[in-house]
């Protein structure tokens, strides 16, 4: 009884709401993720695949469809993983192996976790005040950090590894994703002021804030498109959502000092949650390549790239770049 008395106080009614809105809107994120990918195939088929450089699904309405939709709700609730992963398998005739549909379970009760125990937001009265936070010398080393990251994974790893290694793009998307949800949230509070009667438009942070949202967004984009153009989408969704989540909690402690007003009971439920998703992601990683029933499982270590949809885009790319 103790332990669910101090499981209560950790939640907030703020926090139950959160989890209902995300799970609400999951359904949505779950569909664009194959909307999207449906409109990479369909475009790749008469054009330049995004995989390899292309921006034929700029042209593609059912690709827009996919991202408006994605747009229109918070992206990557929890929930939208396991929606992904079954419309994937439905629609895309994409497989998942049953430990992989045990990853994803972990990664929705580590993300509810999270989501239940989040810390309460502080109380910002301008854009400035967020700007003096994102000016501080712990976030500038994360940014520097995080920069240095994407330019080596763009420019060393993406023309070597990009096409068989899933981490390459995905790590992209979520680093730089990391710092777009910051300058979100930065956005978000001049724009809710501003509405409110005290006008933030005239401050050149909000517009700084601004260019930086842009400039991530459209990178994420690009890199997103190519990951899903390249992988399973059931295998996409939940190494992104996991990576992406991580490294945005990470920006937000360092940056707002979340865990500042948190007991150590409900730092150590979070890092528990952070675990739990973790576990999830390694069995994703472990099982990508598997395949369920006698003589169908075959081993990481003798799969060769394959094209074997319809389409001629198949999603059998292994995780690693096997020697021959």
């Amino acid at each position: 009884m103790a332990v669910v008395q101090k499981w209560r106080e950790g939640m907030s009614s703020d926090n139950v709401k959160g989890l209902v809105l995300a799970l609400s809107s999951s359904l949505f994120i779950g569909a664009s993720f194959i909307v999207k990918k449906k409109g990479l195939k369909k475009a790749g088929a008469s054009g330049i695949r995004a995989g390899v450089g292309g921006y034929s699904y700029l042209l593609e309405p059912l690709w827009w469809a996919g991202m408006i939709t994605t747009i229109l709700v918070t992206p990557l609730g929890a929930l939208s993983i396991i929606i992904s992963a079954v419309l994937a398998h439905i629609i895309l005739r994409e497989r998942l192996h049953t430990f992989g549909i045990l990853g994803c379970i972990l990664c929705v009760v580590g993300s509810t976790t999270i989501v239940l125990h989040a810390p309460q937001e502080r109380q910002i009265e301008s854009v400035t005040e967020v700007w003096d936070l994102a000016t501080e010398p712990g976030f500038l080393f994360y940014t520097a950090l995080v920069l240095t990251a994407v330019f080596i994974l763009i420019y060393q790893f993406v023309p070597q590894y990009g096409q068989t290694h899933i981490m390459v793009y995905i790590g992209v998307c979520s680093l730089v994703g990391s710092i777009s949800v910051m300058s979100v949230k930065a956005l978000g509070i001049a724009l809710k002021l501003t509405f409110s009667g005290t006008n933030q438009l005239v401050y050149p942070q909000t517009w700084a804030f601004t260019l930086v949202v842009i400039t991530c967004v459209l990178t994420q984009m690009n890199y997103l498109n190519k990951a899903l153009d390249t992988f399973n989408t059931a295998v996409v969704s939940p190494i992104y959502y996991v990576m992406f989540t991580s490294l945005t909690i990470l920006a937000s402690v360092i940056m707002f000092k979340d865990w500042d007003g948190q007991s150590p009971t409900q730092i150590l439920t979070e890092m528990c949650g952070f675990v739990t998703i973790l576990s999830g992601t390694f069995l994703l990683h472990k099982t990508k390549d598997m395949a369920d029933g006698p003589g169908l499982s075959t081993s990481l270590s003798m799969r060769s790239l394959k094209h074997e949809e319809d389409d001629g885009f198949g999603e059998g790319i292994p995780l690693k770049r096997q020697d021959t």
